[in-house]
């Protein structure tokens, strides 16, 4: 089995599947690298007390924001400051060993389960929203949000491009020895495809051999929008539910077989 998280995002995933007996191949497809240009973060830091709302959408935007702020010295306001959403159960526990406890976790993890809390707190005209993340990423939420009448302010903090890919495990995927293939965002499917290319495999070829496991809907479709089959989709989107369902697809197919 291939995940394609870094390596120190990839144990949550890795261990219960090696824990089960699964060989288990590291293979990020994906680096994140810094904006050119800092200064809409710095100044959205500048003024954090006039937010009402941070969002941060993933692990990496966890750190990097943060990382950033205590760069420049800065912390949250301890007395009337913004409060802290996030999109799912792995960002949560990523701001949790920050130190941060977050205010509002969905029961959604995507970002129409934040709309749908959002809206039944109530957004009104005048509320702003920081939301720190990637440069390339899904406008649902800051558009919603806008369509609400509040002000959404987006600042990148980093941006992802494709890994270098590891020539054995290039080997291993060109000679059919992997049968699922892990997918925990949209960019997870956007590098692989870009990430397999760059090392001479054909994608097509390698996921009409390999089962794609998805850790839900959207990045389900950024699948299928681009002609690949989804064997496997978590019924939650957490790292736990997809094990589950890789391990209910080996089930199926070693009786199949």
């Amino acid at each position: 089995m291939l995940v394609t998280r870094a390596p120190h995002q990839a144990r949550a995933l890795a261990d219960p599947l090696r824990a089960l007996g699964a060989d288990v191949i590291v293979a990020p497809v994906i680096d994140t690298v810094a904006p050119e240009d800092w200064s809409p973060v710095d100044q959205a830091i500048s003024r954090l007390a006039g937010y009402d709302w941070i969002v941060l959408t993933s692990t990496n935007a966890v750190d990097r924001f943060l990382d950033r702020m205590a760069l420049l010295g800065a912390a949250l306001p301890e007395v009337d400051g913004p409060r802290i959403a996030v999109v799912g159960a792995a960002t949560a526990a990523r701001l949790e060993e920050r130190g941060i406890t977050p205010d509002l976790v969905p029961d959604d993890y995507r970002a129409e389960g934040l709309i749908e809390r959002f809206r039944s707190m109530g957004v009104s005209p005048g509320m702003r929203f920081l939301l720190p993340r990637a440069e390339r990423a899904r406008e649902i939420l800051p558009e919603a949000l806008r369509a609400d009448g509040a002000e959404a302010d987006v600042v990148t903090v980093y941006l992802t491009v494709p890994a270098t890919p590891d020539p054995a495990v290039i080997d291993r995927l060109g000679a059919g020895e992997v049968d699922v293939i892990t997918f925990t965002s949209p960019s997870t499917v956007r590098h692989f495809i870009s990430w397999a290319s760059s090392a001479g495999l054909d994608p097509a070829r390698v996921l009409s051999r390999a089962a794609a496991a998805s850790i839900g809907p959207i990045t389900s479709d950024a699948l299928r929008e681009r002609g690949h089959a989804v064997p496997v989709e978590a019924v939650d989107s957490t790292m736990g539910s997809l094990v589950d369902g890789i391990v209910a697809h080996v089930a199926r197919t070693s009786v199949a077989g």
